[in-house]
């Protein structure tokens, strides 16, 4: 999942909801330089990524990716999860999404003091092209994929990524629309764990 879906899955609570966004930054024992509070987050990120890598959607997924991509079709697949979504009737209005966004970026900045650099550096360039709330778009998604392309390694193919996206576009939807509900059901199960310890 990528950042829509971890900031949708921190339920509203702002020191988790830090922990989830920066989780990627954090190596190693570093997570226990930060308050408790934004360790959970830490953790969950962790207990949800282990988990979509484990569904059988991501893996139909990444099938689909992977003749393209390679190792890099679990990353295409975090990025279409949060799409579909953004664009799920079931979870927000167009609207609704467009004040989750707006409410987050606020959230975030009341904890930016902790942001490891990285984040730092993206964090200014997420909320003034308002990254989570144009995942809905396909032209927000061929700007992750090539986004995805600026950071990795050994990806120079992003835009045979995106028409690959779009060419399968219903399969995909369909996977999403059976892995969403399950993540989401997991997630708040995790959310309630960390936020009783």
């Amino acid at each position: 999942m990528n950042y829509l879906a971890h900031a949708y899955f921190s339920f509203g609570d702002a020191a988790i909801l830090t922990g989830n966004m920066i989780s990627d930054y954090v190596k190693g024992k570093k997570q226990f330089e930060y308050p408790l509070a934004i360790q959970k987050g830490i953790k969950l990120h962790r207990a949800i990524d282990q988990y979509t890598d484990d569904h059988a959607a991501t893996k139909a997924i990444k099938q689909i990716f992977s003749p393209t991509v390679r190792l890099y079709a679990a990353a295409f697949a975090d990025i279409v999860y949060d799409h579909f979504l953004a664009l799920d009737p079931l979870e927000k209005t167009e609207a609704e999404w467009l004040i989750f966004s707006s409410n987050t970026y606020l959230q975030l900045k009341e904890y930016q003091e902790w942001f490891p650099p990285y984040f730092a550096r993206v964090f200014p360039y997420m909320q003034e092209q308002n990254w989570l709330y144009n995942y809905r778009f396909e032209w927000g998604m061929q700007n992750s994929f090539k986004g995805l392309q600026r950071r990795a390694t050994y990806l120079n193919n992003a835009d045979e990524a995106f028409e690959v996206f779009l060419k399968n576009y219903a399969p995909i939807k369909q996977l999403s629309a059976d892995f969403i509900p399950d993540v989401k059901k997991f997630a708040f199960g995790q959310f309630q764990e960390l936020i009783h310890q």
